[in-house]
């Protein structure tokens, strides 16, 4: 069970802080993941993380503005988001997947694997 929150409506430039918090599952093992999608458009993956090393990736529409983050001692999973601009817009939602291996780079986890879905979190960037 993965519950999104931090959404909410930002001018153009401003800050947001998502939180994604777990329950029922061993979140420190689990590779988790920030993805988003804005109307009519497709699904787009933000940012991950893995479970053990904390190694990152970050979209380009991404790097530099946003950061995530991990806190597993509270099984929440966090996405701070700099520099909003209004192409931001969008449904944020966080994703889960527990892999067989833990030395493959987030990265390279689609996201048609991950098997676990928050309801997700708006984001509204006014210009």
């Amino acid at each position: 069970h993965l519950v999104e929150s931090g959404g909410g409506l930002v001018h153009a430039g401003g800050s947001l802080r998502l939180s994604c918090a777990a329950s029922g599952l061993s979140f420190e093992h689990y590779y988790m993941g920030w993805f988003r999608q804005a109307p009519g458009k497709e699904r787009e993956e933000v940012s991950c993380i893995d479970s053990n090393y904390g190694r990152t990736y970050y979209a380009d529409s991404a790097k530099g503005r946003f950061t995530i983050s991990r806190d597993n001692a509270k099984n929440t999973v966090y996405l701070q988001v700099n520099g909003l601009k209004p192409e931001g817009a969008a449904v944020y939602f966080c994703a889960a997947v527990l892999l067989d291996r833990t030395d493959v780079a987030c990265s390279d986890v689609p996201g048609k694997k991950y098997d676990r879905w928050g309801q997700g979190t708006q984001v509204t960037v006014s210009s």
